[in-house]
Order: structure tokens, then C-alpha cells, then sequence
């Protein structure tokens, strides 16, 4: 082929730097790109700078992805995305969790951010480039009308396709995955193979490197813990800092059985608890939905659904309101922790339909 410049996101993990290396391999010329998006108003976590975080402080880790870019042998740069990520993501974070809902901040980071403003202020800065890519597990293929699909990755215990639901076709046609037919023993090897610091480099486990408390910065709220049946057993300080499905730490006791967080109401300012068979839904409503191929493939239709990335697709029923912006699903068997505020992500075998905010 003509050899063709991709524009690869770098950061810091072997999944990138591998996805980096095979391209340039594979006969591409490969620029390296780091997305800034610390906000330097945040404490710095008493425990310091955490590597497994995506969000937090940015210097030691630039230094460290600029050699490793050295390293390759491709040309690197960093990209100022602070104010958009914090528009973006960390004011979302932030209603979402005043609201009494849990939100997917990853999922709004790369349709809006990695996948968004990243490619587009670099194209500002001078840089130009054919395609964009990424360390990310999944595949991206196109149909024979011409539709891009976005597809689970062969590796399906490292999937990541359902953080990248709200990809666009536009996006998607822009982008590469080089990574999606490859196993995580495999990418090791080839960085190892390479002479990669970061081969055997843990993988990123969290959004955040501090408490949420740091983000959210909200005052004491105070309010009552409440059975199913509204009895007032307990009080908290925020309902912020309860998630559908917490046991540990609500400081109960004298029960004949675990007690967990089944609902957040937001309007009374209660936290509400129950049994772990309360946790059990057989139905949701999405909204804010975002259709892959542009549109959904029925106004009814069956899917699996996931409703957090380490969930396992249940079947479902899948009801597409008139404007498609929002659908209701219900399943097959009551599934555990359905979540306001995360996302359901529908799924037609290997292939994602879409994806909504959970209600």
C-alpha cells in the first residue's frame, strides 16, 4: 500500500505501544499521541500518582510514554484536551452523581474525548493523518453496503466494545483497532519481542487515582436509609456515595440477612435497602441512544443486552420508541444491578447495535 500516516493514542500501556509498533510494521507512518486531561484544581491523592488510573497527574507519565515513543521510533506529541474533558466528563460525573445515578464516565470519554477531541485538535495543531487508532480490544469491519460494524474483539475476555458503543459511522470509518484479533499473552510477547518497558506493565483498572469525594466536592447532605416499605432505619451524608448494589460499609446490622442497596431516591434524598433478591429486574428503560449503523434495526426487535461491561448479554426483548432516542428492553430472566446511569448496550451476536443511558 501507499505508505499513510496514522495517528495512534498513546497512553502508556502496553496496549497502545503494541498497537503503535504492528502498525508501523505494518508499513504505516505512526505519530504518537497523549491526551492531556489532569485538572490541576484537584488534590493530588495522598497516596501519590497511581499508573493504573486513567485520570491523574499527567508529568511523569508523558516523560515515560515520550521515550517509549523514542523507543519504536515514531514521532510523538501531547494534545491539551482539559477543558472538553472536564466539560464533557467531569461536569457529567458530577450531575449524574447528584442526581442519584451511576455513571459510565469511560463511555462518554471516547466518543467525546479520545475519539472526538483528541483526532480533531490534533488535525488543529498541523498534524495530518489518514486514520486513527488505538490500543482498544474490539474490531471494527465493513458491510456490503458499506455500513461500518463495530464488533467484539477475538478475545472476548478482553472486550472493550461496549465502552465504544456511541462510536459514530463517521468515526468509525476513520478509525482502526489492531488489536481486535489479537489475545493479551500475544500483545505481551510481541512488546516483550521489542525490547518494551511497558511489556509486562499492569493494565489500567481505574478512572480516577483519588477518591471520588475529590471530584465530587459536594457538602453533607444528610438523609434517612429506608427499607422497601419506607421504615427509616439509618442516615447518611449524600446519596452520592451509595451505588445500586453496595453491601459493605452502610454501618447495618441485626438483620437475618445481607442487606444491600436497592434504590436511590434522589427526590426524597433516601437511600434505599433491601435483599439481594430486590437487586433482581426484569426491565429497563434507555435513553440518550446512540445506534452504530445509524439507525435501529427494527422498531422491535430481540438482543442481548449488557448493563456493565463485565455482565454477561442477557436476552431481551427490545421496544425503540418513535424518535429512536430512547427504547425499552425487557429480559428473558431478572437480571442483578440494573443501574441508573450506566449504560445498556445492545448486541446482535459479535456485532453492536447500540447503546443507551440506563433510567
Amino acid at each position: 500500500m501507499d505508505k499513510k500516516t496514522v495517528l495512534v493514542g498513546l497512553s502508556g500501556g502496553v496496549d497502545s505501544a503494541a498497537a503503535a509498533l504492528l502498525l508501523k510494521e505494518q508499513g504505516w507512518c505512526v505519530i504518537g499521541a497523549t491526551m492531556l486531561i489532569w485538572d490541576p484544581s484537584l488534590p493530588v491523592p495522598a497516596g501519590g500518582h497511581n499508573k493504573n488510573a486513567c485520570l491523574s497527574p499527567e508529568k511523569e507519565d508523558v516523560e515515560e510514554i515520550r521515550a517509549l515513543a523514542e523507543k519504536i521510533g515514531i514521532e510523538y506529541l501531547t494534545v491539551d484536551c482539559r477543558e472538553a474533558y472536564r466539560r464533557a466528563v467531569l461536569d457529567n460525573f458530577r450531575s449524574e452523581y447528584a442526581c442519584g445515578r451511576t455513571p459510565n464516565p469511560c463511555v462518554i470519554c471516547n466518543s467525546r474525548i479520545k475519539f472526538g477531541v483528541l483526532p480533531q485538535a490534533a488535525r488543529a495543531q498541523g498534524i495530518a493523518f489518514d486514520k486513527f487508532a488505538t490500543g482498544h480490544y474490539a474490531r471494527i469491519e465493513q458491510n456490503a453496503q458499506g455500513i461500518f460494524l463495530l464488533k467484539t474483539a477475538k478475545d472476548l475476555s478482553r472486550d472493550q466494545s461496549y465502552f465504544l458503543h456511541r462510536l459514530t459511522q463517521s468515526q468509525l470509518a476513520e478509525i482502526l483497532f489492531p488489536l481486535g484479533e489479537l489475545t493479551k499473552p500475544e500483545i505481551r510477547a510481541l512488546a516483550r519481542q521489542a525490547g518494551l518497558a511497558v511489556a509486562d506493565k499492569e493494565d489500567s483498572q481505574d478512572f480516577y487515582c483519588g477518591d471520588y469525594n475529590d471530584l465530587l466536592r459536594f457538602p453533607n447532605r444528610p438523609g434517612d436509609m429506608v427499607l422497601q416499605d419506607g421504615s427509616v432505619i439509618g442516615r447518611h451524608t449524600g446519596i452520592w456515595g451509595y451505588t445500586i448494589g453496595k453491601r459493605k460499609g452502610l454501618g447495618l446490622s441485626g438483620f437475618k440477612e445481607p442487606m444491600y442497596v436497592v434504590d436511590l431516591d434522589a427526590k426524597n434524598n433516601r437511600v434505599v435497602i433491601g435483599p439481594k433478591s430486590a437487586l433482581y429486574k426484569d426491565a429497563l428503560t434507555a435513553k440518550d441512544v446512540s445506534w452504530t449503523q445509524g439507525r435501529p434495526p427494527a422498531r422491535e426487535f430481540t438482543a442481548k443486552i449488557k448493563i456493565r461491561n463485565l455482565h454477561h448479554a442477557a436476552d431481551a426483548l427490545v421496544k425503540v420508541e418513535e424518535n429512536g432516542q430512547s427504547f425499552s428492553a425487557r429480559f428473558i430472566q431478572p437480571q442483578l444491578s440494573v443501574t441508573a446511569g450506566q449504560s445498556a448496550v445492545l448486541y446482535d451476536t459479535d456485532t453492536v447495535l447500540g447503546g443507551g443511558v440506563i433510567g
